[in-house]
């Protein structure tokens, strides 16, 4: 077993028995046959994602699809980049919709550990990529692996919060059991669709609402502004 299939917190315990299934030795050929180029994120991130909310935490669930296959963008959480990286446009207009929804002025970085922190799970169904050829690593068991995760939380918690954004993400939590958790549904983010129902799904603040009625903390979503060696670099502005 390599280093990156060691979990630091309870989804150890939970996964793994799955470390051991014939996919995941499958899997971990292949990654090691990509030896020869740059996959992101680095080996010791690919499950940063659990390591950073841990199975008792999770309150919400933000499902992406592939990390970022630019250079220095995928730290392991969906939909997140480091401090000093742009602002890739998908998170752009989340934050948009934050500003919307709940007036939540946009943070000048794209880091959104601090989500995480609170209990919000930033899972990708496909947890690496290689460089510059996004999807490149899809279909080589990381899928199975992430239905695991997912069907855990659907099957031992209840009251998550799962948002689905897009077709992928939305056939991906198929099987989530509705009376037993919270489901939005809303087209991707992406520049190329959150014009068709993303902008005004009212998703943060509906995800609060829910919360509180389970008798649960809301999530903080404002972002507290990083200073930045060059603060262009992850500065964004939205066209209101």
């Amino acid at each position: 077993m390599t280093a990156w299939m060691t979990l630091e917190n309870d989804w150890q315990a939970k996964l793994a028995d799955e470390f051991n299934q014939a996919y995941m030795v499958s899997l971990q050929a292949f990654l090691a046959s990509q030896s020869d180029v740059s996959v992101y994120p680095e080996e010791s991130l690919y499950l940063a994602a659990l390591n950073q909310t841990s199975f008792e935490k999770v309150k919400v669930v933000i499902l992406g699809q592939d990390p970022y296959h630019g250079e220095g963008q995928a730290h392991g959480l969906s939909f997140s980049v480091k401090p000093g990286t742009k602002i890739p446009p998908s998170l752009v207009n989340m934050y948009k919709e934050l500003q919307q929804d709940v007036g939540i002025k946009p943070a000048n970085h794209g880091y959104l550990k601090a989500w995480a922190e609170q209990g919000v799970l930033l899972l990708n169904s496909v947890l690496t990529v290689e460089a510059g050829k996004a999807g490149s690593h899809q279909n080589k068991g990381w899928e199975t692996f992430t239905d695991k995760i997912i069907a855990l939380l659907n099957e031992q918690k209840q009251g998550v919060v799962f948002l689905l954004w897009g077709s992928y993400a939305q056939q991906k939590g198929r099987f989530i059991d509705r009376q037993t958790h919270c489901v939005l549904e809303a087209v991707h983010p992406s520049p190329l669709s959150a014009y068709r129902g993303f902008f005004g799904c009212g998703h943060f603040s509906k995800t609060n609402e829910y919360l509180r009625q389970q008798g649960k903390h809301p999530i903080e979503w404002a972002l507290e502004d990083i200073e930045q060696d060059d603060e262009k670099e992850g500065q964004i502005h939205l066209p209101f």
